[in-house]
């Protein structure tokens, strides 16, 4: 019996493309199902300092549901650097004028905060319409609960 942990190397990580139906599902839930995919959590093979995780594509993110009261009370905020440069956009507005990057900003918050994380954010597509340019890569559809 061997007694050692697989460890996945670099180059014996094959990566497939899943892709992600957000309409009428809950913002979050979508975004932990795509960054376990990211991730690689889902394989046997997961190694957590590889990048083994696959492709994902989310299309509708514009049908996005938020639920409670999170439409009128979450807010984003970034800031410019300068003085009084801190910007802030209701969760209202950010779902009408760019549903992709509240989806996009929510998967960055579940993945490592480090080179790693942004290797494999690199893999996300996300697609405000029903329309994605990735057919060639024969997506497989992934059922989020």
């Amino acid at each position: 019996m061997n007694n050692t942990t697989y460890s996945a190397k670099k180059n014996e990580v094959e990566s497939k493309w899943y892709i992600i139906d957000a309409t009428d599902k809950p913002l979050g839930r979508i975004a932990t199902e795509a960054a376990k995919l990211l991730r690689g959590k889902h394989k046997p093979t997961f190694t957590p300092h590889i990048d083994t995780g696959d492709h994902v594509i989310i299309i509708n993110c514009k049908n996005v549901k938020l639920t409670g009261n999170k439409l009128d009370q979450k807010i984003y905020r970034h800031h410019s650097g300068y003085i009084g440069g801190m910007k802030e956009t209701p969760a209202r507005v950010m779902l009408e004028k760019s549903p992709e990057k509240a989806m996009m900003l929510a998967v960055k918050g579940m993945l490592p905060h480090n080179s790693l994380g942004r290797a494999q954010l690199k893999k996300l597509r996300v697609y405000a319409g029903n329309e994605h340019i990735n057919q060639a890569q024969k997506p497989e559809i992934w059922e989020v609960k």
